[in-house]
C-alpha cells in the first residue's frame, strides 16, 4: 500500500535476465509503467531503477524503436513511454501523459520506420490509449491509426480490473487492435502472438499451462482488421497452420472443422503443424475450427475458435469497448462533476423552496412514495440549519478549486495537489486521476455524511423535548454506529494517504484529514444545537405546523348535523369554525 519502488525486485529482475542469458536467445524489449515511475523526479534520478536494471533502459530511457528482419519482411516494434515527468507517488500517476517533446520523438521513430520500409509495426506500452493524455491536438490513437503498417497496440495497466473484465480487447475506430493483458504478478498471464502472411493472431496463456496452441490460419474472426489485413491471404491459402508448444514433445495435433471428422496435422518444423484444406467449402458464414494437441506426457489442450471467409464479423463485448475506446480522464471529470452537482444543487433547491414556503408563496410539496417523501423531508430540514448547510455546501465546492494537500509529492519536492492538477517544483501535471479520487471522496464520505446528518436532524425535530430516560444500549449503538463507521473509514483512507505522501501532506490535507474533523464537528452540532435552529423547519414540517382537520358528525334533536373543523397553528391559537346545516 506504500508508494515507492522496491529495489530488491529490480535486482531480482536483472539477475534472472543475466543468469538465463535471455538476450542471447531472443530479443527482449521492456518499457516503463506507472509503478516504475514512483517518486522519480527525472530520468537521472537515483530512483529511476529502470535505467540501471532493465534491458533497454540504458539505451532508451523513454520511447524507442526496434526493427528486425524475418525472411523478406521487416518488423518494427515501437515502445510508448507515457510516464509522467516528474513521476509522483501514488495514486496520482494513474493516467499517463505525452508532452510535445515525447510526441515529436514518436513521430521521429515512425519516420525512421518508414525510411526502413517496415512491413508491420507493433506498438506496445504500459498505459492503454484511453489512459494517455496528449498535450497536443493529436492523440496516441490517431498517431497509431494513421499508418497502415500499424497492426496492434499491446498494453497492460488495467489488466482485468480486478477480474471484472478478463478479456479486455477491442478494435479501435482507426482499424488497429488494442489488447490489454492480465498481469503477471497475480494472474501469471503472458501472451503469444504471431503474424502469418499479414494476419495477426494471438492467445493469452496462464503460466504452467501446456500445451500452448495458436491457430494462425484461419484467423479468429473477432480479431480481424479489415483496414489492416487482406483476407485474401486466408481465402487463397492451401493449408491450415497451427503453432503448438509444450515442455515435452508433441505427440499429436488434430483438427476438426465444424462437425466434420477429426484430421491429423503434419509437422513441418519447430512448432509449426499444417493440414491441407479447401477454402471453397467455407466461403459463407461463420464456421468453427477445433484443435486438440497432446504431448507425450499426456497433457492435452483443446482450442475452439470461429472463423469466416466472407468478411462476416463478430462484435466485441460492450464493457471492454467502453473502457478501451473512451477517454478515462473525461469519464473521471464527468463522475466528479455529477456527484458534486447531486450533493450541492438539491440542498440549495430545497433551501430555496423552504424560503418560498415561509413566505407563503407556495405550498409544501407532497410525494406519494413514502421513501422519497421521507428523505426529501430529512434533506429539507437539513438545508434549513445554517450551521450544517453552509459547511456541507462550501466543503464540496472547495474541493473543486482549493488545494487538497500540500506535501512531498516526490521525495524532497514539495507539491500542491488540486482537482485540476498538481504543481511539483516548476512542473505542472494536469488533473486526470485526481477527479476519480475526488469522486470517490464525495461519493464514499460526503454523501453518507450528508445523509447521516439529515436523518439525525430529522430525529431531533421529531423529539424536541429531551428524554430523561437514558437510551438503551441497542438504541445507542444504532444511533452512533453510522457516523463512527464513516469516521473510521475516512481515518483508514487518511492513513493510506500518509503512507503515500508522508506526515506533512497528511496534516495539510483538507481532502482526507480535515474532513474527519468536519464530520465530528457537524455531528456534535446536530447533537447539541438549540431547538431555535429548527424553528424554521418546524413551521413547515412539524406535526403542529400543518393543518389538522378533524371531522366530527353528531346527531342533535334540533340540528341535523354539526361539523366542527379545528385548525391548530404554530402559535398554538385554537380557532373554531361552526358550520350549521
Amino acid at each position: 500500500m506504500g508508494s515507492k519502488q522496491i529495489l530488491e525486485e529490480w535486482q531480482y529482475y536483472k539477475r534472472v535476465l543475466d543468469e538465463t542469458e535471455v538476450t542471447k536467445k531472443t530479443l527482449w524489449l521492456d518499457v516503463r509503467g506507472n509503478h516504475d515511475n514512483f517518486n522519480v523526479l527525472s530520468l537521472e534520478s537515483k530512483n529511476n531503477y529502470y535505467s540501471n536494471y532493465s534491458i533497454q533502459g540504458q539505451k532508451h530511457p523513454r520511447s524507442y524503436m526496434y526493427t528486425i528482419n524475418a525472411g523478406s519482411e521487416l518488423y518494427t516494434f515501437i515502445a510508448i513511454d507515457a510516464c509522467l515527468k516528474p513521476g509522483p507517488r501514488r495514486p496520482f500517476n494513474f493516467v499517463g501523459i505525452l508532452d510535445e517533446h515525447e510526441i515529436k520523438s514518436i513521430y521521429n521513430l515512425i519516420n525512421k520506420s518508414k525510411d526502413n520500409n517496415a512491413d508491420f509495426i507493433i506498438w506496445f506500452g504500459h498505459y492503454p490509449t484511453s489512459c494517455i493524455l496528449s498535450q497536443t491536438n493529436t492523440s496516441i490513437r490517431n498517431i497509431i491509426g494513421r499508418y497502415k503498417e500499424s497492426m496492434v497496440y499491446l498494453c497492460g495497466h488495467y489488466h482485468t480490473l480486478g477480474g471484472a473484465v478478463p478479456n479486455m480487447y477491442t478494435l479501435q475506430q482507426a482499424g488497429f487492435l488494442e489488447l490489454e493483458l492480465a498481469d503477471w504478478k497475480d494472474n501469471r498471464m503472458y501472451r503469444l502472438g504471431a503474424i502469418d502472411h499479414g494476419q495477426f493472431s494471438f492467445i493469452d496463456v496462464k503460466h504452467k499451462e501446456w500445451p500452448i496452441v495458436l491457430i494462425t490460419n484461419p484467423k479468429h474472426v473477432l480479431y480481424t482488421m479489415p483496414k489492416k489485413e487482406n483476407i485474401m491471404s486466408i481465402i487463397k491459402s492451401t493449408h491450415i497452420r497451427i503453432l503448438a508448444f509444450s515442455i515435452a514433445l508433441i505427440k499429436s495435433v488434430e483438427i476438426q472443422l465444424d462437425a466434420e471428422p477429426w484430421s491429423e496435422c503434419e509437422h513441418i518444423k519447430g512448432p509449426l503443424y499444417v493440414l491441407r484444406w479447401n477454402t471453397t467449402n467455407y466461403k459463407e458464414g461463420v464456421h468453427t475450427i477445433r484443435v486438440k494437441v497432446i504431448d507425450i506426457d499426456g497433457r492435452e489442450t483443446t482450442v475452439v475458435q470461429p472463423f469466416a471467409l466472407d468478411r462476416s464479423r463478430l462484435s466485441f463485448r460492450i464493457l471492454p469497448r467502453i473502457i478501451l475506446m473512451s477517454n478515462v480522464s473525461n469519464i473521471f471529470q464527468f463522475l466528479f462533476g455529477t456527484v458534486l452537482v447531486l450533493l450541492v444543487i438539491p440542498l440549495c433547491i430545497l433551501r430555496f423552496l423552504h424560503i418560498l414556503c415561509e413566505r407563503k408563496q407556495m405550498n409544501r410539496p407532497r410525494f406519494r412514495i413514502k421513501f422519497f417523501h421521507s428523505w426529501i423531508r430529512k434533506l429539507w430540514i437539513l438545508s434549513t440549519v445554517d450551521r450544517l448547510f453552509f459547511p456541507l455546501v462550501f466543503y464540496a465546492l472547495y474541493l473543486t478549486i482549493g488545494p487538497w494537500a500540500i506535501g512531498e509529492v516526490i521525495e524532497n519536492q514539495t507539491g500542491v495537489i488540486f482537482a485540476w492538477g498538481t504543481f511539483v517544483g516548476k512542473s505542472f501535471l494536469p488533473g486526470a486521476f485526481t477527479y476519480a479520487y475526488g469522486f470517490f471522496q464525495l461519493f464514499s464520505f460526503h454523501l453518507p455524511l450528508m445523509l447521516i446528518l439529515a436523518n439525525r436532524v430529522d430525529k431531533r425535530l421529531q423529539n424536541t423535548k429531551p428524554s430523561s430516560k437514558p437510551l438503551s444500549k441497542i438504541c445507542f449503538v444504532l444511533q452512533y454506529l453510522p457516523i463512527i463507521l464513516l469516521i473510521m473509514m475516512q481515518t483508514c483512507m487518511a492513513y493510506f494517504f500518509w503512507l503515500a505522501y508522508g506526515t506533512l501532506a497528511t496534516i495539510l490535507c483538507p481532502l482526507r484529514t480535515w474532513s474527519i474533523f468536519l464530520a465530528i464537528v457537524l455531528w456534535y452540532q446536530v447533537d447539541t444545537m438549540p431547538y431555535s435552529c429548527l424553528r424554521s423547519a418546524a413551521k413547515i414540517w412539524s406535526p403542529l405546523g400543518g393543518q389538522i382537520r378533524i371531522k366530527l358528525f353528531r346527531k342533535v334533536d334540533i340540528f341535523s348535523k354539526i361539523r366542527i373543523s379545528i385548525s391548530l397553528k404554530t402559535d398554538f391559537i385554537v380557532i373554531l369554525y361552526f358550520c350549521i346545516n
